[in-house]
């Protein structure tokens, strides 16, 4: 099976040594541009890498020879695991794609390729996104800098990672009314990420808004079931029947995630605060 193939398949059915052979090619200094990226970006995938792929996609990161969309590629591809193994943690290891010593080098490698002035912007905005899916301590101070660096695409960036790392939310509420329609969508998700109730009347006009775009409505139709469960459930019926079944599948999910595993409102909760 070649990465074209691999691309176009569910991840479940990949064949067997499918990791292998993206190692391989990750690893080749002949690989194209074109096939490395396409490898980068199958590699991060949680049913195949390991710690030998994490290895592999920090050499490509770390490889001043190759272009800043491979390694940035290399460096987003990194974030998935971050994520699973920073949630599930190491008790049990049969569980885990990587192990914690791959893990701990992988956190510290990110953050001192981050801190290194030597390596290109855009590579260092993508090792912020993929790091942040494991918060740190120096996050923070990071997001902070970038947030207020009067640079737009810094500022996504760091919009971005403030669903991931706790006390922006003054920054999300004003990341709202942003320009910049792409800022604006993050802010949206980071408020749903955080049910912030200041957010309500923005995000809750933009559900029952004509105007909104897909993308967005998607993201505010998630936001509204964490932000205001009981509320969002009687906002949400009016869309339920969308012929757009990316619609009706979000508010589906959205109005499960706002009725609990029971099916049921919860009375004595108004959601996260």
């Amino acid at each position: 099976m070649n990465l074209t193939t691999l691309k176009d398949t569910p991840p479940w059915e990949w064949p067997a040594g499918t990791g292998k052979m993206l190692l391989d090619i990750l690893r080749d200094d002949r690989t194209s541009e074109s096939d490395l990226l396409l490898a980068a970006e199958l590699a991060g995938d949680l049913t195949v890498i390991n710690d030998e792929l994490v290895e592999a996609l920090l050499s490509v990161l770390r490889g001043g020879d190759r272009s800043e969309e491979v390694r940035g590629r290399a460096a987003i591809s990194l974030g998935p695991v971050l994520e699973h193994a920073d949630t599930q943690g190491f008790e049990d290891a049969d569980d885990l794609p990587i192990t914690e010593p791959a893990f701990n080098r992988l956190q510290e490698s990110l953050r001192k390729l981050y801190r290194d002035a030597n390596v290109p912007k855009e590579v260092r905005r993508r090792i912020l996104e993929a790091s942040v899916r494991a918060p740190q301590d120096w996050h923070e101070d990071a997001i902070r800098v970038a947030y207020s660096s009067g640079d737009e695409v810094w500022r996504l960036t760091a919009v971005f990672c403030m669903q991931f790392v706790r006390g922006f939310e003054e920054q999300i509420l004003e990341a709202l009314d942003a320009g910049n329609q792409d800022i604006h969508y993050e802010a949206v998700v980071a408020a749903g990420n955080w049910g912030l109730d200041a957010a309500w009347p923005h995000v809750a006009a933009l559900v029952t808004s004509k105007k909104t775009d897909k993308p967005l409505l998607l993201a505010a139709i998630d936001a509204i079931a964490s932000i205001r469960p009981r509320e969002a459930v009687g906002m949400l019926d009016d869309l339920a029947d969308s012929q757009d079944e990316d619609i009706a599948a979000a508010v589906e999910e959205a109005m499960a995630m706002a009725e609990g595993p029971s099916g049921e409102d919860d009375d004595d909760d108004d959601g996260p605060y």
